[in-house]
């Protein structure tokens, strides 16, 4: 008689040629929910420059790896006065206010009476490939987005672009 067992996700391996001398062992577990359970407090966010924003402006990765295809989380905190001109990203996101009042407008001109007040708690849904832009207008705020990557940002004039270091 012979048995096989074999699972290479972390259950019974075995190679048996007669039952008597059959000794299942057990190949590695799977983490489990406790081992990959992962919490992020606030004051523990890095937030760091990104280069497609103004330099005042961070971007803190919270979860996954955005320049990746896959989820991710990120923080954005951007400073009172800040203004982040018109742009788009291919990905469709779901942003949260974390704190302040984030505004947000439509369309492919800066335009100040477009713009929408959304206080912390707000969730924010925004198509992919949606031109839009941002004013930190009555103090700093943080957002969290989540999306699907890889992260893109591609600005509508490439003057208001500080990746090409004329903004």
């Amino acid at each position: 008689m012979f048995l096989s067992f074999v699972y290479e996700g972390g259950l019974y391996v075995s190679e048996c040629q007669r039952p008597k001398a059959c000794s299942p062992k057990r190949s590695p577990d799977p983490p489990t929910g406790q081992e990959v359970f992962k919490a992020v407090l606030s004051e523990r966010v890095d937030w760091k420059p990104f280069p497609a924003f103004p330099p005042s402006v961070r971007l803190a990765v919270v979860v996954g790896r955005p320049s990746e295809p896959g989820p991710y989380t990120i923080r954005v905190k951007v400073p009172h006065g800040e203004k982040l001109m018109p742009h788009k990203h291919p990905e469709d996101r779901v942003y949260t206010v974390i704190s302040g009042i984030f505004y947000i407008g439509l369309g492919d001109q800066f335009d100040a009476s477009k713009l929408e007040a959304y206080p912390p708690g707000a969730v924010i849904v925004l198509p992919g490939n949606t031109a839009h832009f941002h004013w930190a207008k009555s103090s700093e705020y943080v957002t969290q987005v989540t999306a699907i990557g890889p992260l893109g940002l591609e600005y509508l004039s490439a003057k208001d672009d500080p990746r090409n270091g004329q903004s």
